[in-house]
């Protein structure tokens, strides 16, 4: 397939279908079509806005794994990911949080929630790390409390 320029942000960055992206770029990407010349749709959304948005590509992740389609649950999850990157990118226009800080709270809380992997802790069974999770997450409200 030939690779096709789609866009440009502010600073004359170039976008081009079907060469290599990372998540890097995907957040350069959702900042152009949020940006002051960035597609007016997207520039429109909220969190609000977009909730059914989300449920509908969670809803369709299960969907692809139900079916067992490995090609379309990465397309999907990709839908995902692009609704993770969007909230945080709307999240981070007004002051609140940024995607960094989204990967650095769900990689603590993987830390904290897995102290047989990362810690001393031992455990035996499946049965076992779910209850520990529990435990733990349990504890995590009522110390916000």
């Amino acid at each position: 397939m030939e690779n096709k320029k789609i866009g440009q942000a502010a600073e004359k960055e170039e976008f081009v279908e079907h060469e290599p992206h990372d998540l890097e770029e995907l957040r350069k990407i959702v900042s152009a079509l949020r940006g002051e010349h960035g597609c007016k749709w997207d520039r429109a959304q909220t969190h609000e806005s977009l909730k059914k948005c989300l449920t509908d590509e969670c809803d369709e992740v299960i969907q692809a794994i139900d079916n067992r389609d490995d090609d379309n649950l990465c397309e999907e999850l990709g839908d995902v990911l692009l609704q993770v990157v969007f909230h945080s990118d709307i999240a981070a226009e007004r002051g609140a949080f940024t995607l960094d800080d989204v990967i650095q709270g769900v990689a603590d809380k993987m830390i904290r929630r897995h102290p047989h992997v990362f810690g001393d802790t031992v455990i035996h069974t499946p049965e076992e790390g779910r209850a520990l999770w529990q435990e733990i997450k349990r504890k995590e409200k009522e110390n916000k409390k």
